[in-house]
């Protein structure tokens, strides 16, 4: 990283660099001085989310109540690194834990709030459902066959029923408004907090477009509880149909990673989320009926 800084960005040469831990799935992330950061995509999948930000995330900052990634510069690809890379502004704060926001209704409040004013953003020219978000946006029966594989896969194990029932009504309406800009995934490592807890940034748009908010909900059914999941639905005031498609989201992704540890018994946190997360969804479907 050092050597790749001096090369194309020899004004930084200097300047300290920390891996920053957890770094993400998509993208490598390192501290580089007090002021900024790198993020390196972590495989050519994620190529395409680096110009995406880059353009993008400059027009919406002035929409949204709380900071996002602000671009500094673009490096380009090497022998060393044969991908593009981004530097952006530290964004000072530290990811929630869904324990702690779980029954917070501020953040809640404040995170539906934010969705808000991005899907109210000008969203003219802005990048449609595909590869670059990996359909983000789109109907969630884009994911329809890895869906029931993984249904099959889990048998017994779930409420197989009740799984076919959710993707049913999920599958069964689409957006009819005009495409609004959405983050595509909301989840706690992609969410910064301040000292006092408060929701102080919404970091990596690498999934984000113009398309259906549906995706952005996934996280009032899989972590909010009680008041707050009833705060974060107010302040999204969506219709039933669109929180229909939010749980085929939710309930794609739990299924497909409970599958992968199927049979395993594996103590993996990511196995005991998914499965909670099948939970959740399942008892809002039977909510909402």
């Amino acid at each position: 990283m050092a050597t790749l800084i001096a090369e194309q960005f020899p004004r930084w040469s200097a300047l300290p660099i920390t891996q920053v831990v957890p770094g993400g799935w998509d993208n490598r992330t390192f501290r580089l001085g007090d002021d900024l950061s790198v993020r390196l995509p972590s495989s050519s999948a994620y190529v395409l989310q680096v110009e995406k930000e880059q353009q993008w995330l400059p027009v919406l900052a002035p929409y949204v109540p709380v900071a996002i990634p602000q671009p500094v510069a673009i490096g380009r690809s090497t022998e060393r690194f044969p991908l593009p890379w981004s530097v952006y502004r530290w964004l000072p704060g530290r990811p929630p834990s869904s324990d702690l926001i779980a029954d917070d209704v501020q953040f809640a409040s404040d995170l539906g709030d934010f969705l808000a004013a991005l899907q109210r953003a000008d969203a003219a020219g802005g990048p449609l459902p595909g590869a670059h978000n990996f359909s983000r946006g789109d109907s969630p029966s884009v994911y329809e066959a890895e869906t029931f594989h993984a249904i099959e896969e889990l048998g017994d194990s779930i409420d197989t029923r009740g799984a076919y029932e959710v993707w049913d009504a999920a599958t069964s309406s689409r957006w009819q408004g005009p495409p609004v800009w959405f983050h595509g995934d909301v989840s706690e490592g992609n969410l910064l907090v301040d000292d006092d807890g408060r929701l102080a940034a919404v970091i990596d748009f690498g999934t984000s477009g113009i398309g259906d908010p549906a995706c952005d909900l996934v996280i009032g059914i899989a972590t909010f509880r009680g008041d707050a999941r009833e705060a974060f639905r107010d302040h999204r005031a969506l219709d039933a149909d669109t929180w229909a498609r939010a749980r085929g989201w939710a309930i794609w992704k739990a299924l497909i990673v409970a599958a992968r540890f199927a049979g395993s018994h594996s103590p993996e946190s990511e196995a005991r989320r998914a499965r909670r997360t099948i939970d959740a969804v399942l008892e809002d479907h039977r909510l909402a009926r």
